[in-house]
């Protein structure tokens, strides 16, 4: 029976993918912080699919959150088969107004904890010669964004740590994936207290399709998975637009 570990995993895209993998027959090992939205998500899990969840309440933003996540993931009694580092937050505030320590929260628990689970995960993995982490990480870290400064660069560290880790990675038997999506119908834009009435219904994703393709594409092998063709050319632009273009057109943007 394989077994998945879902970080983040009450709410949005982590609550996604964790419905997604029990209803695929994965046993699923659910990460947050609240404890009765975790034993909500378990009881109505184990209700829908004949599979078996557990749950640890752990912070990530801190160090012993993610040494006790750490020790379960390096579990050899109970091993974890696949690695979803989904947990993370964002913040819509300029750089300098927002306080300094929501600021370093925000690498704690988008950079920190997913280097400090991925290393536990290879570690585990790699001894057995399988396993698979999918690191959920987002477009905004292809481009400058102004209002959203750190988010961004965590995102960026995050898409090019797991890309860099699939190379290191090539012939162990564990696969690496950064999910790249772009804007999503989730929690996680009100929970950063941002105005979103100003995107476009076309720029927004749907979470099922999103979760479905990053599972897809992880399970092909693709170090970096774009849900969807529209943000997979929006990327592409990105990409191969001048940096001095693309930073006069990002400094008309207000996201």
């Amino acid at each position: 029976m394989t077994r998945a570990l879902v970080t983040g995993a009450t709410a949005g895209l982590g609550a996604e993918f964790a419905r997604q993998l029990a209803g695929g027959g994965a046993d699923v090992v659910l990460v947050a912080r609240d404890e009765a939205r975790l034993s909500s998500t378990q009881i109505a899990l184990e209700d829908r699919h004949a599979v078996k969840v557990e749950i640890v309440s752990a912070d990530l933003s801190t160090v012993d959150g993610c040494d006790r996540v750490g020790e379960r993931i390096a579990s050899t009694t109970s091993p974890i088969d696949i690695l979803v580092n989904n947990a993370g937050i964002g913040m819509y505030r300029r750089f300098g107004v927002a306080d300094l320590e929501r600021e370093e929260r925000m690498l704690d628990l988008n950079v920190r904890a997913v280097l400090r689970l991925t290393h536990a995960a290879v570690r585990a993995m790699t001894a057995r010669g399988s396993g698979q982490i999918i690191n959920v990480s987002s477009v905004s870290g292809f481009v400058p964004r102004g209002g959203n400064v750190t988010y961004s660069a965590s995102k960026a560290w995050v898409t090019m740590f797991s890309e860099g880790l699939a190379i290191a990675l090539a012939g162990s038997g564990v696969q690496v994936t950064a999910v790249c999506p772009g804007f999503t119908r989730t929690e996680f834009h009100e929970r950063a207290n941002a105005e979103m009435s100003n995107v476009p219904d076309w720029m927004w994703l749907d979470v099922h399709d999103v979760v479905a393709q990053g599972l897809t594409d992880a399970r092909r092998g693709k170090p970096v998975s774009i849900p969807s063709a529209r943000y997979k050319a929006l990327a592409g632009a990105a990409r191969y637009t001048p940096r001095s273009v693309l930073r006069a057109f990002m400094r008309r943007r207000t996201l």
